[in-house]
């Protein structure tokens, strides 16, 4: 689906924040000096002392009542940048954000706490930031310590807090704050698995009331769970707005491919014996990105081998969005094949246990003595299903070699 296409559904709709032709640098010093005279003599020759970051770039887009708006990219790409002018923290050098409705940035929580006051004090410190009386304070009070689960610990200084349950703290008053549009940055990994588990149903009820949200985050699961639309920024100007499993494909890709061909591939390639030819995650023998949960599927691998090689030469890693090691193939122990020079194939039948998220294969070669990656990020699937925590696993399967494919 075309940007177009995808944004002529929203010609109706009314929209919360339109931000058109924002652009921000910054200056960078490159050196120092203490004396005037260098001083001096440097404005003459016109070295002024610092280099101009231009960090966004003429950024136009609208987010529209009722989106759950996801925004990616790098880091250094300019998303905090965007955020921080949305929620008038900076100003932009050129361009104009207009927005409806009362904006709530959730940013940098826990900005203002003293660490000398106790959790209880932070609280009404924190709210009187956020605009509320000392009366509405109390009001909310019980509700903000049931929530962050702090109660055994309001009465202690801040600063015995641990990270985890200061952030905690911030987030429970933050929520508080009444307001038509949300910006989140980074804010849905919160605390621990259970507490995750809650700021989840905040969000969830805060779309269900068609609040307008937009979110910042490095978590494409994130952005296909929560997200209606999405954007993908990528060195300080749009790259692509549109349907948010698009965006989270488009992201990925651009740390890995989807496929590699024969000529692809890393340095540490010219040292093997296989060239990969095509990597693919296959369901039912059709080829498959989106894999339902604890459905079982198979990777097939198209290689050449210039040299007799055994089949357990080819190593597989299954890798998660964290960059973690889900599994490898094949596992230790397994019998081999001697491979004669020329094509083969080999399929590996994954019992399928994985948590939902992205992943991505890495292919190995491992010749006994030493292990390199000759083809990183051949190829990038995503797991649907309730997001969990994803722990390393050790995966059931079986290998079947094929030659002459």
């Amino acid at each position: 689906m075309s940007e177009n296409e995808y944004e002529s559904r929203h010609d109706m709709q009314e929209v919360a924040l339109r931000v058109k032709d924002v652009s921000k640098s910054f200056k960078l010093p490159t050196d120092r000096t203490n004396s005037l005279k260098v001083s001096m003599l440097n404005w003459i020759h016109g070295i002024r002392g610092y280099k101009v970051q231009h960090v966004l770039k003429n950024i136009s887009f609208d987010v529209y009542k009722g989106d759950f708006f996801g925004i990616v990219g790098k880091n250094g790409s300019g998303k905090s940048t965007l955020l921080k002018i949305v929620s008038q923290i900076y100003s932009p050098d050129t361009g104009d954000v207009e927005s409806d409705g009362k904006l709530v940035p959730f940013i940098e929580l826990g900005v203002g706490f003293n660490p000398e006051l106790t959790g209880r004090e932070n609280v009404y410190l924190n709210g009187a930031m956020l605009g509320f009386t000392n009366e509405e304070i109390d009001g909310m009070y019980d509700d903000i310590v049931d929530f962050a689960e702090l109660h055994d610990f309001m009465e202690q200084k801040l600063k015995n807090y641990s990270s985890g349950m200061q952030v905690r703290l911030a987030f429970s008053v933050a929520i508080k704050s009444q307001g038509d549009i949300l910006v989140l940055d980074e804010v849905l990994a919160v605390g621990d698995e259970a507490f995750q588990k809650k700021c989840q149903d905040y969000f969830f009820e805060a779309k269900r009331q068609k609040k307008t949200i937009i979110l910042v985050t490095h978590s494409m699961g994130d952005v296909r769970r929560y997200c209606n639309r999405a954007m993908f920024i990528q060195d300080g100007k749009v790259a692509q707005i549109g349907d948010p499993d698009d965006i989270a494909d488009a992201y990925s890709n651009s740390f890995v491919g989807t496929s590699r061909s024969e000529n692809e591939h890393p340095e540490g390639a010219k040292e093997s014996e296989i060239r990969i030819k095509q990597v693919r995650v296959l369901v039912d023998g059709a080829e498959q990105k989106y894999i339902e949960k604890y459905e079982d599927f198979d990777i097939e691998v198209t290689f050449t081998t210039s040299k007799a090689v055994e089949s357990s030469a080819l190593r597989l890693d299954v890798v998660d969005g964290r960059g973690w090691l889900a599994f490898s193939l094949p596992e230790r122990g397994g019998r081999a094949k001697v491979l004669q020079p020329g094509n083969h194939r080999i399929v590996y039948s994954v019992q399928n246990t994985l948590a939902f998220g992205d992943f991505h294969i890495d292919v190995a070669f491992d010749n006994g003595t030493k292990r390199f990656i000759i083809a990183p990020g051949a190829y990038q699937f995503h797991m649907r299903g309730y997001a969990v925590a994803a722990m390393p696993l050790t995966i059931p399967h079986t290998s079947v070699v094929v030659d002459g494919s």
